[in-house]
């Protein structure tokens, strides 16, 4: 395993979408599209990254900062490399880039039930801080809590 982490922009939209929808469950309806991928990536305030297994992209991150807080709006690992480090190198260095960028505070949002990046981030030191009630739904109409989490970033 050769783990790279790279800067990524609007060019490099289909590898995000193939790890996101090869990533997000599909019946919690969270992956997003190539439209939103775009736009997001297009604006000024936005970053991203891609994780890189020998030649083979695994992951990636997205981000978004807003005067002195930054969110992070999208990670995704794909199931094959779980397990292996990636999504915590990306997570890491999504909270060095917010640090670089002036960020105090980064926030995310998660499903409840979301077993795994729910661990991820607590190691990372993000807390719960909030909760939007049923704020997800399933393709078979059920419904999920918005965990809304923080992280002091500046050192």
């Amino acid at each position: 395993m050769t783990l790279r982490i790279v800067a990524a922009g609007p060019t490099q939209v289909d590898p995000m979408l193939e790890v996101m929808y090869g990533a997000f469950d599909p019946r919690f309806g969270e992956a997003w599209s190539g439209t939103q991928l775009a736009g997001t990536l297009s604006q000024a305030e936005s970053w991203a990254r891609l994780a890189y297994d020998d030649d083979l992209v695994v992951g990636f991150s997205l981000c978004r900062r807003m005067l002195d807080e930054a969110e992070l709006l999208l990670i995704a690992v794909t199931e094959t490399a779980r397990g292996r480090g990636f999504g915590r190198k990306l997570l890491e260095t999504a909270i060095s880039d917010a640090r670089a960028r002036g960020v105090v505070s980064m926030f995310l949002e998660m499903r409840d039930g979301n077993g795994a990046a729910s661990e991820l981030y607590t190691r990372l030191g993000f807390t719960e801080i909030g909760r939007r009630r049923d704020y997800y739904r399933g393709i078979d109409a059920s419904r999920f809590d918005a965990i809304t989490m923080r992280c002091g970033v500046s050192r």
